[in-house]
């Protein structure tokens, strides 16, 4: 049997251990949760709403853009124009487009409760892209540790978006 043994697992005559038991991996996971618990208040939460503030400033930029661009492509029919428009008193809640040949709203959205949007509230642009006399030129969109100021050019209608 020893002669046997010797063949079977060489020259040892014990077997090796090539597992964790099950206490072991107990302890571990409890080990780590509770490394888990004590780093959880740690952890910086503003990441997450800078990159809220980041996405509302760019969905914002993308639709003053496409206002624009709804008054340039439609201005055969179209001599008065398109406008976005905030909702509410700053800080805003929402903000919608709307034709102003027909007064008919194009689209709407609504601003993420996490994200503070102050400034102007009506940006209309003109059959030629410009913005509309009496129009406003700067918004401000910003949550905790990060702020984005977005300007219009009057004159070409050209939408900036910069962090502050």
């Amino acid at each position: 049997m020893a002669v046997l043994d010797m063949l079977l697992w060489g020259s040892h005559m014990t077997r090796q251990k090539n597992a964790f038991s099950l206490v072991e991996l107990i302890l571990v996971v409890i080990f780590l949760g509770i490394l888990a618990a004590i780093s959880m208040p740690r952890f910086s939460f503003s990441a997450i709403s800078k990159q809220k503030a980041d996405g509302q400033a760019r969905k914002i930029v993308t639709d003053l853009r496409h206002t624009r661009t709804l008054a340039i492509s439609d201005a055969a029919n179209n001599t008065s124009g398109f406008t976005l428009n905030m909702v509410g008193p700053a800080p805003y809640t929402a903000y919608e487009i709307i034709n102003l040949d027909t007064s008919t709203t194009v689209d709407s959205h609504n601003i993420n409760s996490a994200v503070s949007c102050t400034g102007g509230a009506n940006f209309g642009f003109g059959p030629l892209g410009n913005l509309l006399s009496g129009s406003d030129t700067e918004l401000s969109v910003s949550a905790p540790g990060k702020t984005f100021t977005i300007t219009i050019i009057p004159a070409t209608g050209m939408v900036r978006c910069a962090e502050n």
